[in-house]
């Protein structure tokens, strides 16, 4: 499933290099971008608003996908704008993003700062904790009580992972920046400051369609979209032949790129998600806007190959859950249960 970095015709610094042509925005394309995203959105909630109005429950239903999708698309439009390669201005950026965090309930500077702490330190085994999914080696897992153990597997249950984690991260993690209280005021500023922008908004629209249509149309897409979003963030990252070393054999370039997959999704939805399948090119230089990946790929087709791995494929990566030092993959309980002794 994932092509080994040797045999590529450069190392991963040297890709670095070579990418640089594609970074920063491009102000006309991320306009359009934008308006297209934004206007399907506010259509798709539109319309569910008002066949729930009317109860036109397949209209409802068939709307609310889609309209789920546009919502995923605009977070990744704010992820952009995090990494200020969305638009060529930095204030630009900032100032879109955080105009969409209303939409997206992700505090946009909070969120900008854990992210980068995430690209500056994925695949690092001594520096896990922040923007990441909990990860454990073997040797940790064996090490923990029978107790530790099921919390972590409970942890990284699907159920949990895709279902009430999504809910968890959206609606409480992004409302209050627990375990950043030696980070100062900033974290505090962002998180209430986004609260108050949502509570404000949301006040506004249930005063024009009520309170019950508001929470049918919204808490759905967000649901979806949540769900969709943390889906995307696990495929990334969390594949069989992915990167995890030592903080003394760790290399911030070689775990970009072998450290982030390519999942390859059919076109319809390669677009919902703003390429972000493309996540090693991604990894491997953050300023390059979504929509240049296809030129990068078209110029550079051998690192399509990288990790690359299609939506069926996909669902395979949710059984694997630790990390195997000795084979250096990802590898599932029952795996680890029938190599070790003793082990529930």
């Amino acid at each position: 499933m994932a092509e080994h970095l040797a045999t590529l015709a450069r190392p991963a610094i040297d890709w670095v290099r070579v990418l640089e042509p594609y970074r920063g925005g491009n102000n006309a394309r991320a306009i359009g971008e934008l308006a297209v995203t934004l206007i399907s959105f506010l259509v798709g909630s539109v319309v569910m608003y008002a066949a729930s109005a009317w109860g036109v429950l397949w209209l409802y239903t068939v709307a609310a996908i889609p309209t789920a999708g546009m919502l995923v698309r605009l977070f990744l439009l704010q992820h952009d704008c995090g990494h200020h390669s969305f638009f060529q201005s930095r204030a630009a950026n900032d100032a879109l993003g955080r105009l969409l965090s209303v939409l997206t309930l992700t505090p946009y500077d909070h969120w900008r700062r854990t992210h980068a702490i995430h690209h500056a330190t994925q695949g690092n085994l001594g520096k896990r904790g922040i923007g990441d999914v909990d990860t454990l080696t073997v040797a940790e897992y064996l090490a923990r009580g029978r107790w530790q153990r099921l919390r972590y597997r409970l942890y990284r249950h699907p159920a949990v992972m895709f279902g009430i984690g999504p809910m968890y991260i959206f609606l409480l993690q992004n409302r209050i920046p627990a375990g950043f209280l030696a980070a100062g005021w900033r974290p505090w500023v962002s998180t209430m400051g986004t609260n108050i922008a949502v509570l404000v908004a949301s006040i506004a629209v249930i005063q024009v369609v009520g309170i019950g249509v508001f929470v049918a149309v919204q808490l759905p897409v967000l649901v979806l979209a949540a769900t969709i979003g943390v889906w995307l963030f696990f495929v990334q990252h969390q594949f069989e032949h992915t990167y995890w070393k030592t903080a003394s054999d760790w290399n911030a370039r070689e775990a970009a790129l072998a450290g982030s997959s390519h999942y390859a999704l059919p076109a319809v939805l390669a677009w919902m998600t703003a390429n972000i399948g493309l996540h090693h090119l991604h990894h491997l230089s953050s300023r390059i806007p979504f929509y240049r990946f296809p030129d990068v790929l078209r110029a550079m087709p051998e690192l399509a190959a990288v990790n690359r791995f299609g939506l069926v494929e996909g669902f395979r990566c949710v059984r694997l859950a630790l990390w195997d030092e000795q084979a250096r993959r990802l590898v599932s309980f029952r795996e680890v249960r029938e190599n070790s002794v003793g082990v529930s």
